[in-house]
């Protein structure tokens, strides 16, 4: 656990009890602040009422008196579509709104670090689609390399969960524009983007706002290095922001499909190689081809910035080449799940927009593809250019004959539920076939989150193989 500092002997607000938010009353108490909790709902409340923790409705006048802070949990709107009203009473009120995240960053190092050799280093990753693979990859070449280091925030533990740093440890960190766009204090050494899609737009009032919280990782705290990717036009702009002229190596400009020049320092991927170029010549390559838990370009990209994050960090290209080689891939990612009579199955349940599936409908050949679900905003014309190796789709949700109209020029069958569309999938395939799960929608019309989805299609492929 990290104590948090700077509160003790007073009053915090916790609001939303989830992982984070209890995480959150710990660490408050650990560092000698009173904290006063609340949730929408009874069974956190009653939950935090075990734990000994003083439950109070924080929507109710009064509520937030003498109250230091006002900590908020990542789910939980703070601005748009419209401000929780326990956060538009602490505007009211003058407290200040915060969340785990900046709680983290000011509290994470103490006096004991005056003692270390090394001292303890942040890697954050934040973009839209492969930051949970780029945060794992780095925990994973770190930990194959000797170097102790934690994985927390978006994937693993909360960040106030984590144990105090040890000497010279690194600690990777998974931020979403949730956890981003309302943290006051953003200072890792190394930043991560990946790549930019349309997400969330609902909850940052759209495209712009939803970079805007991105950006705020680089803007707020000046890391020491920062990751770019910039494939898309916004990784182009951060980039060229915080670049101080072509040969400043403090950013790393990443790729995966496009040769990257000039006298800064480059990693990129093409047909499958990745390269390491810095003041205009190649100092590593790695060939990606035969890496069974990194397949296709998307998961190129990812490996591209996590090879730059750990080169910022000391590590050699031949250490990052053996871990990778290593590296299992993450459940619901490009996870290959069985392979039967030549037919592949493929879990990316995790691929719940429009663009993570396109990255997913271009890794693999003869697709069968189980889609479908919530569908996101903008409709499915993104998709359209990248349907070519489709063989035929299968479509689920309660919503499922609309988005199989959707699929001009693929061959649909609308199934509705994952049994059906797993039993016609398995029956239809032949030898050199992948059986790909990329829904490009969202879970909750038909499941609690995307790995209940994932789960699903895994349980009904083995029922369907005899397994």
């Amino acid at each position: 656990m990290i104590p948090v500092q700077g509160y003790a002997g007073h009053k915090v607000a916790v609001l939303g009890l989830g992982r984070s938010g209890l995480a959150t009353a710990r660490a408050l108490v650990a560092g000698g602040a009173t904290p006063i909790v609340w949730d929408d709902g009874q069974p956190a409340r009653d939950f935090a009422e075990t734990e000994g923790f003083t439950v109070t409705d924080l929507t109710k006048q009064g509520a937030l008196e003498g109250v230091a802070a006002l900590i908020t949990s990542p789910g939980i709107p703070h601005l748009y579509p419209a401000p929780h009203p326990a956060i538009a009473a602490a505007w009211a009120a003058g407290v200040p709104v915060d969340n785990d995240i900046g709680l983290f960053f000011r509290s994470f190092a103490t006096q004991d670090w005056d003692n270390f050799e090394r001292t303890p280093q942040v890697v954050a990753i934040t973009g839209s689609n492969g930051k949970s693979t780029t945060s794992a990859l780095i925990h994973h070449i770190l930990t194959e390399a000797g170097r102790p280091a934690q994985l927390a925030g978006n994937i693993g533990r909360g960040v106030l969960d984590i144990d105090p740093a040890h000497d010279g440890e690194v600690i990777v960190l998974e931020l979403s524009s949730y956890q981003t766009d309302l943290a006051r204090a953003l200072t890792p050494d190394v930043a991560v983007f990946t790549n930019l899609s349309p997400d969330h737009l609902d909850r940052h009032a759209g495209a712009g706002g939803y970079f805007a919280a991105k950006r705020r990782l680089f803007a707020e705290g000046g890391p020491d290095r920062a990751v770019i990717g910039v494939d898309e036009p916004e990784g182009g702009y951060l980039a060229n922001q915080l670049s101080e002229g072509t040969g400043d190596d403090r950013v790393i400009r990443v790729s995966s499909g496009q040769k990257l020049t000039g006298s800064g320092w480059n990693v990129f991927a093409r047909k499958g190689f990745l390269a390491e170029w810095r003041k205009g010549r190649q100092v590593g390559a790695i060939d990606l081809r035969d890496i069974a838990g990194l397949p296709g370009a998307h998961n190129h990209q990812n490996a591209c910035a996590a090879y730059a994050a750990c080169r910022t960090l000391g590590l050699g290209p031949k250490q990052i080449e053996a871990a990778l080689h290593s590296f299992g891939g993450l459940p619901h990612r490009s996870q290959r799940i069985a392979e039967q009579g030549g037919v592949a199955y493929v879990n990316d349940s995790k691929a719940t927009n429009v663009d993570s599936a396109a990255k997913a409908l271009q890794a693999f050949r003869n697709i069968r593809w189980i889609c479908g679900g919530l569908e996101k905003e903008g409709g499915l014309d993104g998709l359209l250019p990248h349907t070519g190796s489709v063989v035929k789709a299968y479509v689920i949700g309660r919503e499922a004959a609309a988005f199989a109209v959707q699929l001009r020029g693929v061959e649909a069958e609308v199934c509705t539920d994952m049994a059906t569309a797993v039993t016609r999938a398995v029956a239809e395939a032949q030898d050199g076939d992948t059986v790909l799960l990329a829904p490009a929608a969202a879970s909750f019309d038909q499941y609690d989150s995307f790995e209940k989805r994932g789960d699903d299609f895994i349980a009904q492929v083995r029922v369907a193989l005899g397994e």
